[in-house]
């Protein structure tokens, strides 16, 4: 031995210096195990005569040797067992050479002892493997490594429950979502799901809240001995707090022990609304105790105050209603029409409310027959009388529409023909006065053209205080065709005759109207030559 090491001594003396270290040296170390250059450094990896042995790496690789000892890791698995360290893993190939190199793509994870699946087959390597989820310091100073992860899903992911539930994540989730907990069997907790409890949401009894500044649904101390602990005891405690001895978890309204009870077999059939109806609204005692029963208002109080009792006995409400709902009535047209005041007209299509509930509850009896009952007279304080009397509304208007008017005008002296008869009763007895507020005329209206037109003469042709314009206009065509001037102060002969109108009648203007002049009093030549 000490003639071998002699040797040694001699040889590295002759090849000491750069060139000597060329030669012996493959190439440089990388950069992790750059700090083991020079010949000093060769038997810390090197035994003398022999390559590089795995007890040589792992003795500076504890923390690999630890896993490989307890049979844990890739190292460990059946594709990497007995290799040399080297066969993957060797050195002088340059400074920049990745010792620790593989396919991430075709990596199969399954030797490493944790399988990759669901959500965690989609996630890249550098999501997991960072120094943040390394609890081993030393390992976690290392500069890149796959080691040191934990398999608990607590080493990567946030305790959700914070220490409330196992920390075993699998017992309730799997690896696909978090959410659902698909995996949890509520039948192993101390309250077991049945009836309507199976449809409740998992929030309705384990609320979401903020605890320690993170979201956190509570799953442990939640008040279920009685069922007060989640549900409002709507009979106040009268009952005690057993409420299975009259309701189950089926349905709160099917009381025990007449769950299948057949109402029909009674005098009174329950229908439509009264099968919601609770037991005890109509057995307020005991459930054999007789309820009145054979009207209505029995149970219900008289919505209409008396408004149809006939010889001191109260109608049924069957006549207008039935048992599927108050709101809304099964009187007829035909039984309306049977009554003192048969629909006609518009008032087939007007709803109810419109004439049987003008306050704040509805009226049927002696709401009025008159259209003054029910309608004000818009033409107050003209046609009063007309209106209260008679057949009111009706000497003009018809039920099928308003604006229907029957009225005949020649009645009042002023017949109508032309264009007046393509007029509405608007257009000549509804004005506005300066403040925009409407104004009705009908009896004070007189006949004279003035009344209801400009005078676009400015009253040259007033006779008495009145134009009367159908001296020289038809009411059916206002546009004057011929002019006969000969009928004038001044006759038209020779060359006159072919004078424009507007050379001896121009328009002229006296304050702010505008007008032609027609009286020119100019009867001799010198008035215009």
């Amino acid at each position: 031995m000490r003639r071998i090491t002699a040797i040694l001594i001699s040889l590295l003396a002759v090849f000491q210096g750069p060139a000597g270290m060329a030669q012996i040296s493959p190439g440089p170390l990388a950069s992790v195990h750059s700090h083991l250059e020079g010949l000093s450094n060769c038997t810390k990896c090197h035994d003398l005569g022999d390559k590089v042995t795995n007890a040589r790496c792992l003795a500076c690789h504890t923390e690999l040797k630890a896993r490989i000892d307890q049979n844990k890791g890739y190292h460990s698995s059946s594709a990497i067992r007995g290799k040399s360290c080297v066969s993957c893993h060797n050195d002088h190939h340059g400074l920049n050479f990745q010792i620790i190199r593989f396919n991430t793509a075709s990596f199969n994870h399954s030797l490493t002892g944790y399988d990759l699946k669901g959500a965690h087959a989609k996630k890249e390597c550098k999501d997991c493997h960072k120094p943040e989820f390394i609890t081993n310091k030393a390992v976690r100073s290392k500069k890149f490594t796959y080691l040191g992860l934990g398999t608990n899903c607590n080493s990567c992911h946030q305790d959700y429950h914070q220490n409330t539930l196992s920390s075993t994540c699998s017992d309730c989730h799997n690896q696909d979502a978090f959410k659902p907990a698909s995996l949890f069997d509520h039948s192993r907790a101390k309250f077991t799901l049945n009836g309507m409890h199976r449809e409740v949401p998992c929030t309705g009894c384990h609320p979401v809240t903020t605890r320690n500044n993170a979201r956190f649904q509570q799953f442990t101390g939640i008040r279920y001995q009685t069922c007060a602990g989640c549900h409002t005891d709507p009979h106040q405690g009268k009952f005690g707090q057993n409420c299975s001895q009259c309701h189950s978890e089926v349905s709160f309204r099917t009381i025990k022990g007449i769950t299948n009870f057949d109402h029909s077999r009674t005098d009174f059939p329950l229908e439509n609304k009264h099968r919601a109806v609770a037991c005890k609204s109509c057995h307020k005692t005991n459930v054999t105790d007789p309820v009145k029963h054979d009207r209505c208002t029995d149970c219900h109080t008289d919505y209409h105050e008396g408004q149809f009792i006939r010889e001191a006995q109260p109608q049924n409400c069957s006549d207008c209603h039935t048992t599927a709902g108050f709101q809304g009535s099964s009187y007829t047209l035909e039984q309306h029409n049977a009554g003192k005041f048969p629909l006609k007209g518009a008032h087939l299509a007007t709803p109810c409310i419109s004439c049987h509930k003008k306050q704040d509850k509805w009226t049927f009896r002696e709401i009025g027959l008159k259209c003054s009952d029910c309608h004000s007279n818009i033409h107050e304080p003209f046609m009063s009388a007309l209106y209260l009397s008679g057949p009111g509304c009706t000497n003009c208007h018809d039920v099928s529409r308003w604006s229907a008017v029957t009225f005949d005008h020649s009645a009042t002296g002023f017949k109508i023909s032309g264009p007046h008869a393509t007029l509405t009763c608007r257009d000549c007895h509804f004005t506005k006065d300066p403040s925009g507020t409407v104004m009705q005329r009908f009896s004070d209206m007189s006949s004279n053209c003035s009344m209801c037109h400009k005078d676009n003469h400015n009253r040259q042709f007033d006779q008495n205080g009145v134009t009367d314009c159908l001296r020289c206009h038809d009411p059916n065509v206002w546009k004057i065709a011929t002019f006969d001037h000969d009928r004038t102060a001044f006759k038209l002969d020779g060359k006159h005759r072919q004078v424009p109108c507007s050379k001896c009648h121009p328009a002229v203007t006296e304050g702010s109207k505008t007008f032609v002049l027609y009286k020119t009093r100019k009867t001799k030549c010198e008035d215009c030559h």
